[in-house]
């Protein structure tokens, strides 16, 4: 993948690429949010995406988290179209017991949060994003082999171009830096559903 063709949305001060590896040091108390239940809006973590109209790929990503330490401290993937369409997925520190695997799905200003408990100890994590045209996948995987579904999801402002990448932020009064490696665009390995028919139009 050509890191070259990527652009900041919100540049971090401390950030590093290369043609395979990527840092970003994250500042204090920056977030992606909007609105749901802690009725406040954050819009200033750090964003480092490409452009595409492609209908069908996949985007995979190994994030190493190892210096996280704070609360919600957390860097993953992204589909940042604006600040009130996006979704994003990553493991969110919370504190030396546990931490928060999930992906949060922002459309038209709102935002949700779903999330499952993962052992503290887990310092990397896989992503695979996945588009089938104005549909979406979010994946996990701890080897980066074997994937499992996080989330399927439909974006209303994303049925032609979209950005897409990598984030990392701390909302908190926290810094730590997030290591992103491996990354590669490839055919769409999220295949059509083979269950129920479409209901014809």
């Amino acid at each position: 993948m050509n890191t070259k063709t990527m652009y900041w949305t919100r540049q971090p001060k401390a950030c590093e690429i290369t043609d395979d590896r990527i840092t970003i040091t994250t500042e204090p108390h920056t977030d992606l949010w909007q609105r749901t239940y802690y009725h406040f809006r954050n819009d200033n973590a750090p964003v480092l995406q490409m452009v595409t109209e492609e209908k069908y790929f996949s985007f995979t990503v190994k994030t190493d988290f190892t210096g996280s330490h704070t609360r919600f401290d957390q860097c993953g993937i992204v589909m940042y179209l604006d600040s009130e369409n996006w979704l994003k997925g990553s493991v969110e520190y919370e504190n030396e017991e546990f931490q928060h695997l999930g992906s949060v799905v922002t459309n038209h200003g709102y935002s949700d949060w779903a999330t499952t408990v993962i052992p503290a100890d887990v310092k990397t994590m896989w992503y695979r994003f996945s588009r089938r045209e104005d549909d979406y996948c979010i994946e996990c995987s701890s080897d980066g082999v074997t994937f499992t579904q996080m989330r399927v999801c439909h974006m209303y402002e994303a049925a032609g171009k979209i950005s897409f990448g990598i984030y990392a932020c701390s909302p908190e009064d926290s810094s730590f830096t997030a290591v992103f490696t491996d990354m590669n665009v490839g055919e769409c390995m999220w295949k059509a559903h083979d269950g129920q028919a479409p209901d014809e139009e």
